[in-house]
């Protein structure tokens, strides 16, 4: 496949980074924007702006087929997709950071009248970083939630403290609920997928899949009793921090927000019908000590500044906060806020690499989430209509994966060795990053 993409920042570097091994990349910009990540990759480089038919033209664009602009410019990344869709049929993801950007470019997508004149898809990671984050929060003491089959189905993950019931216990010993299955555990920073003989240690990050109800019943059993989330601060009142505080608030979840701006805060509050607007710096400790902020069941920074979300987070983490999640800009700074007692930090720049990873798919199979900064997949692969029956046990997968849910019709099916896996059904399957690809060419094969 040859991708073409149009800014070499840090997410151009990941997306590039994804995909170059098994495809043609070039990557437009100008010399003085690339990052240095790109000199460790093998993709061609053109230095100039992808808005200029001349330089998509040197770039090959009418043998293309993605082009990804994600360029620091809204505005340079919509001319430049608009101008392929005029050069060729590559298929177009666009980046923005502006909302109304997002809401303008799917009008335009769906209206009838708009001939080639559209976008195939349009990106804004402020949204899909929201998306994560409202997740978490709403799933007590989770450290990543993903839903699939419409919600029926769950990907939680839990660490396991110091005074769990599971430390030092083999996970076929361990009495989970009926429908659920541990795919995955994140031990001294690497994933790896267990099996019965696995036995569970202390800060062990342990990944779950099964049916909602089964998983709730697991959570309240192992690793909350009867918790929800009823309070929520939330430092940075930015499109994140609104986005997020609409969504809190129609759970009926009591809110705060600190907002350094005062203009802000006034337009806060008139978006806001509940939620109490607090203009003061988040790294103010006299502010966070009058305000209570560790006394919320959930305080989550959101500023567009990493320096200040990581000390935001810090300092209500050492006045008590019991769970902290703090967003991250820069996708290498992740390791080093779990490293220093973050509970949870976020970059919307991996939410964003699985869109286009999605969006790319084949038509059979796709991805539907990662885990772990990438570290693990989830793969969803469709059956073709002559697929032979054969038992979970009996597909000799050719790397260690875990088929975690099967999607037949209407009916969900969390596998055990024994299910018969039929032609037509939909598999939801676990894995590493770095053994995806293979089990996307064993079910390509058959």
């Amino acid at each position: 496949m040859k991708i073409i993409i149009f800014g070499a920042n840090e997410i151009g570097s990941m997306i590039a980074g994804e995909f170059y091994t098994n495809n043609d990349i070039t990557v437009i910009d100008e010399e003085k924007n690339k990052v240095d990540a790109f000199n460790k990759l093998d993709v061609g480089f053109i230095s100039g702006n992808a808005s200029s038919l001349e330089v998509l033209k040197q770039a090959g664009i009418k043998d293309a087929d993605v082009f990804i602009a994600c360029n620091d410019s809204d505005e340079l990344n919509i001319v430049a997709c608009l101008t392929v869709k005029r050069l060729s049929n590559a298929r177009t993801i666009c980046f923005v950071r502006k909302e109304e950007y997002k809401s303008s470019l799917g009008l335009v997508k769906d209206a009838e009248y708009n001939g080639d004149l559209y976008i195939d898809n349009v990106i804004w990671p402020e949204e899909l970083l929201t998306q994560e984050i409202f997740r978490i929060i709403t799933v007590a003491k989770a450290l990543d939630v993903e839903y699939f089959a419409d919600g029926r189905a769950r990907l939680l993950e839990y660490k396991i403290g110091e005074k769990s019931l599971l430390i030092n216990q083999l996970i076929k010993n361990c009495e989970f609920p009926k429908d659920t299955l541990i795919v995955g555990i994140t031990r001294n920073s690497e994933l790896f997928i267990p099996n019965g003989n696995t036995m569970l240690r202390q800060d062990d990050k342990v990944i779950f899949m099964g049916l909602s109800h089964s998983l709730n019943i697991l959570a309240g059993k192992f690793f909350h009793e009867k918790e929800f989330v009823k309070s929520v601060t939330i430092i940075g009142g930015g499109s994140v921090g609104l986005k997020l505080a609409k969504g809190l608030e129609n759970l009926k979840i009591k809110l705060k927000i600190i907002e350094k701006d005062e203009e802000r805060c006034n337009y806060l509050a008139q978006e806001l019908q509940h939620a109490l607007i607090i203009n003061g710096d988040g790294t103010d400790l006299e502010l966070l000590n009058e305000e209570d902020v560790s006394a919320s069941d959930v305080v989550v920074s959101v500023t567009d500044n990493d320096e200040k979300n990581l000390l935001c987070s810090l300092l209500v983490k050492q006045m008590g906060a019991k769970r902290v999640i703090s967003r991250v800009t820069k996708n290498t700074n992740v390791a080093l806020f779990e490293k220093v007692g973050i509970d949870i930090a976020i970059s919307s720049k991996t939410a964003s690499l699985n869109e286009i990873k999605n969006s790319m798919k084949s038509t059979n199979i796709g991805i539907l989430a990662t885990v772990e900064q990438g570290k693990g997949e989830v793969l969803f692969i469709e059956l073709p209509d002559n697929y032979e029956t054969k038992k979970v046990m009996d597909l000799h997968l050719p790397v260690q994966a875990i088929v975690g849910v099967i999607q037949r019709g209407k009916r969900i099916l969390i596998p055990n060795g024994l299910t018969l896996v039929n032609s037509k059904d939909k598999l939801i399957i676990f894995t590493t990053s770095e053994n995806a690809q293979t089990i996307r060419e064993f079910f390509e094969e058959k």
